[in-house]
């Protein structure tokens, strides 16, 4: 049966006081609606139709590469409203739609499937979401008749019996794409706020005899963010979520409420991540790697047998038996082989650095190819920049580069090369040479003396 969805995500969202549409906003290192849009695809449906209206170009940048389609909601005028704006994406499709909100980031693949394969199985024309919670006050109530909805009854609407009623709507949905489309046409906004609410179309169909089901999941699959404390909220329960992962795979965290891991990220067992680290984007970290307090790796690949202090990655290769800090920052294209050295405020940048080159100190390589076990000096400065333009350095193996050297590029070093300490290199050094290019010391016998400067 053909299956689609429709991602509400056109609101601004007024109590969470910003320029930036509520959607866009972070949960563990990734935009709400993409947790969305993600979650539903992984639940084997690909055909998806969000529907933008506050800042609808920036809702279209973020969301370009998940393979999505829009409508346009231009004037927020309730849920049914913003369904009716998909009616074009809807046109000619039979077979079954979910409706779910750009703003509830912590529903889950499994959640989203069973939502579906309940309702072709019932053979409803609607299926709810709905949760049972202890608290329902100021929830809409589900009434159920044979175990069938009833209707949905607002809290301010609740007779007494109804208030005893714990389950309560999650504002997730399927429908019976024909069924919604006639029902949408007989929406009407007569009521106190002039909207057009998705929730009367539950009404519509009990008027006419149509099967509406629920499905039950946890209270917290749910939940909807509108303000900076409800995201706070969202963030925490979906961190301690990812981190349980993480801990019942083989990973070690020494602090979980201290430890912030992306949810696309993967780490191998018997990795020990510290606290402080921020592990974000689509980052993997091999097996027995150890992270020490205070890192940041976004869209990194690390190795195996790692070990990183204190430093940052980003958009970058590390291989393994590599050490990396304390204090270093690997940026972005950059590869660096295995059993390598990048040692303290170390910064590597758009460079490769093959395997077994020591990096250990206070240096900096921009725009350079290094080969295999290479030794750096402290103090090293590859100059990749003349005030117009970036120019590359190539480094052969085996070569020793004194401290405080400075290469400026565009230079080649040769295979099995030394350079003296204190050399500012501005042509080849051939392969198996020593180069030394810095001035001849002289000095000038009495000199403190004649000028007054003896202490």
């Amino acid at each position: 049966m053909y299956k689609c969805a429709i991602i509400l995500a056109a609101g601004q969202g007024k109590r969470i006081k910003s320029t930036v549409p509520k959607v866009l906003h972070k949960v563990a290192g990734k935009e709400m609606v993409n947790h969305v849009i993600d979650t539903i695809r992984n639940a084997e449906v690909d055909d998806i139709n969000v529907i933008i209206g506050k800042g609808a170009d920036l809702v279209r940048e973020k969301t370009a590469d998940r393979n999505v389609s829009y409508s346009l909601q231009e004037e927020q005028l309730g849920t049914g409203h913003a369904v009716k704006c998909s009616k074009e994406f809807l046109r000619d499709k039979e077979g079954v739609v979910a409706i779910f909100t750009g703003d509830a980031p912590l529903i889950t693949s499994e959640t989203v499937k069973k939502l579906i394969d309940t309702h072709v199985s019932d053979k409803n024309s609607a299926t709810l979401l709905t949760s049972l919670i202890d608290n329902p006050t100021g929830y809409g109530r589900i009434v159920r008749s044979n175990n069938n909805v009833e209707k949905i009854v607002e809290h301010k609407d609740c007779s007494a019996e109804e208030l005893k009623i714990n389950e309560i709507n999650a504002g997730m949905y399927c429908f019976d794409i024909k069924s919604l489309v006639d029902a949408l046409d007989k929406l009407s906004n007569n009521n106190a706020q002039g909207e057009y609410y998705l929730t009367d179309v539950i009404g519509i169909f009990k008027n006419e005899d149509k099967k509406i089901g629920a499905v039950i999941t946890e209270f917290e699959q749910t939940i909807g963010v509108n303000s900076r404390v409800e995201l706070a909220t969202v963030e925490k329960i979906l961190r301690d979520k990812i981190n349980r992962y993480h801990m019942d795979n083989g990973v070690t965290i020494i602090d979980p409420n201290g430890t912030y891991i992306g949810i696309d990220v993967v780490i191998g067992q018997d990795t020990i991540v510290y606290p402080g680290n921020y592990l974000e984007g689509h980052t993997t970290i091999g097996e027995n790697c150890v992270l020490y307090p205070n890192s940041r790796i976004n869209n990194s690949t690390i190795g195996n047998d790692v070990e990183i202090q204190s430093s940052v990655i980003i958009d970058s290769i590390v291989g393994n038996e590599t050490t990396v800090g304390p204090f270093a920052y690997i940026r972005p294209e950059s590869k660096i082989g295995n059993n390598v050295r990048i040692g303290d405020f170390v910064e590597i940048k758009k460079s490769t650095i093959d395997d077994n080159t020591k990096v250990s100190h206070l240096t900096y390589i921009g725009d350079a190819e290094v080969g295999k076990n290479c030794n750096f000096g402290c103090g090293t400065v590859v100059v990749n920049y003349d005030g117009k333009d970036k120019h590359k350095t190539i480094i052969g193996d085996n070569a020793f580069i004194g401290c405080n050297t400075n290469l400026v590029s565009p230079v080649e070093v040769k295979d099995n090369t030394y350079i003296a300490a204190g050399s500012t290199i501005t042509k080849e050094v051939p392969e198996g040479s020593l180069a030394i290019a810095r001035a001849k010391q002289t000095n000038i016998a009495g000199w403190v003396d004649k000028k007054g400067l003896k202490k």
